[in-house]
């Protein structure tokens, strides 16, 4: 409504204007003004329909002309008659005007029709000037939009997403807005949307191809990390060791060697790769192109899609994370198996390092110590259980030097390690277990290649061949001449030296942990001990209970373990000198061998007495009395003068055995021997035993004593030694003599001559007389003497059993 009225204003105007602009050019025709082209020229000028309005107008005028003329008339009647006289009288003058006028008009027309023809040329001429001027500042707004479109075209098409984006944001903010009305400008805008997405699904692509990238590169990523730790590592190794002046002072001769220092050979071998690889140090970005992860960053952000992307890509690295964490079956089989799972892992977060300091937001400090701990733990569980599977020390000392590499390199770039180390404390027990099951064998192969015999040297060079192995000293040994024997098998260098090694072996591992001296010596010590208080006493203890293992090899195996026993210090010694700790420092563990070795020892003299024992057994086995006979032989039983034979030998033998240990197995053999024969008397399967047999027993007795006294191993004092065989020579005495008088008088006074008879021995062996006298004398019964003989027995008997009634009783 408000439009229509304004447009009747403005027609009403317009009609305004017109009749002003009729009535002047009427006022130019009255008052006869020349010329009047202008105003003509302004009626014709205007709408088509002009002269006809003009017309009317002018008609119109004319009436109101005449209306005046005729008012006038009647006024001036007179007046006008006579001057249409006067008209009358110029209308000859007028009809030659006429004339000339209508030739002038003739002329004028035929003039006008050539200006006419120019005229509509100037005008199409003026209109096409003013149609192209508008062209021309159309297209210079509409150039712009084109050229802007057409580089967002180009930019797509070389992949400069990034800067398209920034060109469509001029685009729609800029230059769209000035030509929105045309056709071509809604299409360019209704395109711009779908480019976007284009470019975020590109982008999304070129991401994932990254991250499949990164997942494909991540092993030789961290290989390289790994290598590049380890040089640095090597390098301020070899410095510190440099700048050291006391290092490698104090040196131990292992196998007949003294070893290089460790530093001299790592400096040679560094200095010889630097030369022979001259590599440029490589990064994660010298690896990787980074630029897709930048430039969809920027796209997102751009975008303003950003949250997005980072929830996207955090996503998508966890899920490449637990890929990576998750180890082979068969890892824990080669070392190269543990050096691709950390490479893997260290190439991990080593771009997620990169990626946290060079972009802004995409991730965080928070996630990538939250991913850390999360991969920490999960890395700490596999190696804990993968590790457990390796029964080869070597494998876990390479183990533990991939992962002190591994830690060095991630703790490098920030990320905590401490419970990595801890993890090594954990698998240095592990190596430890590895290690003595080695050493069990090596010791094992020792025991069995040992022909348990003394050392036997010709000469100073290979008596300085032995000493240089083992820490022998004995000056009296040293003042004999060459050839000569050193009181030790074979086993006892080899056994020193595998110690050594050990040492040595468990060294390897304490390296790089980061612990003080004092620490690493403490470690040192108890593996050590654990050598030597379990897997050598171990097998000292099986070498000892083996079957064919005999007396002069139990003997050797005395001697061995006393030497090694007098060895510990010098493996403290050693110890110390490798680890630059003083053995006062307090909280400085002690070497247990002196206790492992006396307990071998002591096991070896108690298998020395059991063997000892066992023997004796084989002999007693031998025994072939005849309980029966009348008359003894006349002399000592075969089985008993080749058991003295033997027992003889076997003291001669133990002269190298600490007096003491000798003494106990003679007193041992002694008193068993002792036993056997007593228990061979009362045997509960013998039933009858003559007199002749009791003195046929009595010779073997008595060789017995002779042997005892004979001192078959020194340091007995007086009768020691003949006492073993008390019980049986006071009971042989009785029976000899027949003394039951005297022995049932005095039984139970200290001061008894038959003081360690027991009744119910006595009454046992009786009984079995009593059935020899009765079988033999069955038909000598009416003589008196047996007769006798026969009732003494039986009253012997009968008070032996009140004795042995009364004891029975008492207890």
């Amino acid at each position: 409504m408000a439009r229509k009225s304004k447009l009747n204003l403005l027609e009403l105007y317009s009609e305004e204007n017109k009749d002003q602009i009729y009535e002047n050019v009427f006022a130019e025709i009255e008052s006869f003004e020349l010329p009047l082209g202008t105003s003509l020229r302004s009626v014709y000028d205007d709408q088509p329909n002009a002269h006809q309005r003009f017309m009317e107008k002018l008609d119109a005028c004319i009436r109101n002309h005449d209306r005046e003329i005729e008012k006038m008339c009647n006024f001036h009647h007179q007046g006008f008659v006579d001057a249409i006289t006067e008209l009358l009288k110029v209308r000859a003058d007028a009809g030659k005007l006429k004339v000339q006028v209508t030739d002038t008009n003739r002329r004028l027309q035929d003039a006008g029709k050539e200006v006419i023809a120019q005229t509509e040329e100037i005008i199409r001429c003026r209109i096409q000037q003013r149609n192209i001027t508008t062209v021309v500042e159309k297209l210079q707004l509409c150039l712009p939009v084109l050229e802007m479109y057409s580089k967002l075209k180009e930019q797509m098409n070389v992949k400069r997403y990034y800067s398209a984006l920034k060109t469509m944001e001029q685009l729609e903010n800029t230059y769209l807005p000035r030509v929105s009305q045309y056709r071509f400008c809604q299409i360019m805008i209704e395109n711009l949307p779908k480019l976007r997405e284009e470019i975020k699904e590109i982008s999304m692509s070129d991401l994932k191809d990254f991250l499949e990238s990164i997942r494909k590169h991540s092993d030789k990523i961290g290989e390289t990390a790994m290598k590049q730790a380890q040089q640095q590592k090597t390098f301020n190794t070899v410095l510190q060791k440099q700048n050291n002046v006391n290092y490698g002072k104090n040196m131990y001769v292992i196998n007949g060697r003294v070893p290089e220092p460790k530093y001299e050979i790592t400096s040679k071998r560094t200095l010889e790769e630097e030369d022979e690889h001259e590599e440029e140090v490589l990064t994660a970005h010298d690896l990787v192109d980074f630029s897709p992860v930048y430039r969809c960053l920027h796209i997102y952000s751009v975008l303003g899609d950003g949250e997005t992307f980072e929830n996207y890509y955090r996503k998508q690295r966890r899920k490449q994370a637990r890929l990576v964490l998750q180890p082979q079956s068969s890892m824990h089989e080669t070392v190269e198996g543990y050096r691709r799972y950390f490479s893997q892992i260290v190439g991990f977060f080593v771009v997620e390092d990169h990626i946290l300091h060079v972009t802004q937001g995409l991730v965080t400090r928070a996630y990538t110590d939250e991913l850390w701990n999360m991969a920490l733990s999960k890395i700490i569980a596999v190696l804990r259980t993968h590790s457990s599977y390796c029964t080869d020390p070597d494998l876990v000392l390479e183990l533990k030097n991939l992962i002190v590499v591994f830690a060095d390199t991630l703790q490098g770039y920030g990320f905590p390690v401490n419970r990595l180390f801890d993890l090594l404390f954990e698998i240095r027990d592990q190596y430890n277990e590895t290690l003595l099951k080695k050493w069990t064998g090596l010791f094992r192969d020792i025991f069995e290649a040992d022909n348990y015999s003394p050392i036997p040297v010709a000469n100073e060079e290979e008596y300085k061949i032995v000493i240089s192995k083992f820490p022998f000293q004995d000056p009296e040994l040293d003042k004999q001449s060459f050839p000569k024997k050193l009181p030790m098998s074979q086993s006892v260098p080899q056994i020193y030296i595998q110690v050594k090694e050990f040492i040595y072996a468990s060294l390897k591992f304490s390296e790089s942990l980061h612990r003080s001296s004092t620490e690493i010596d403490d470690m040192l010590r108890k593996s050590t001990n654990l050598l030597l208080t379990r897997t050598l006493s171990s097998c000292l203890q099986n070498l000892i209970k083996k079957p064919h293992i005999g007396l002069t090899e139990l003997v050797q195996i005395i001697i061995n373990t006393t030497h090694l026993e007098q060895a510990c210090k010098y493996l403290e010694d050693f110890i110390t000198n490798i680890t630059n700790i003083s053995q006062e420092t307090v909280h400085t563990a002690r070497l247990y061998g002196l206790s492992t070795f006396k307990d071998a020892r002591h096991a070896a003299e108690g298998e020395i007495y059991t063997k000892l024992n066992q023997k004796i057994d084989e002999f007693i086995q031998l025994a072939d009395y005849d309980w029966t006979m009348s008359e003894p032989a006349g002399r000592a039983s075969g089985y008993l003068m080749d058991l003295i034979n033997f027992l003889r030998s076997t003291f001669q033998v133990f002269t190298h055995l600490p007096g003491k240990v000798a003494q106990t197995a003679c007193m041992s053999a002694c008193q068993h021997l002792s036993t056997s024969l007593m228990q061979m008397l009362l045997d509960s399967e013998l039933k009858q035993i003559s007199m002749g047999a009791v003195q046929q027993f009595n010779l073997d007795v008595i060789q017995c004593e002779l042997f005892a006294s004979s001192e078959p191993v020194p340091g007995f004092h007086g009768d020691t030694l003949q006492l073993a065989f008390i019980d049986l020579r006071q009971l042989l005495d009785l029976f000899m003599v027949w003394d039951w008088s005297t022995y049932l008088a005095d039984y139970g006074q200290p001061t008894s001559k038959y003081l360690r008879v027991n009744p119910s021995t006595a009454l046992t062996l009786l009984e079995k007389m009593k059935e020899t006298s009765k079988k033999n004398n069955i038909f000598a019964q009416f003589r008196k003497n047996d007769r006798d003989k026969q009732k003494l027995i039986e009253t012997v008997v009968k008070q032996l059993r009140s004795l042995v009634n009364g004891m029975s009783q008492h207890t």
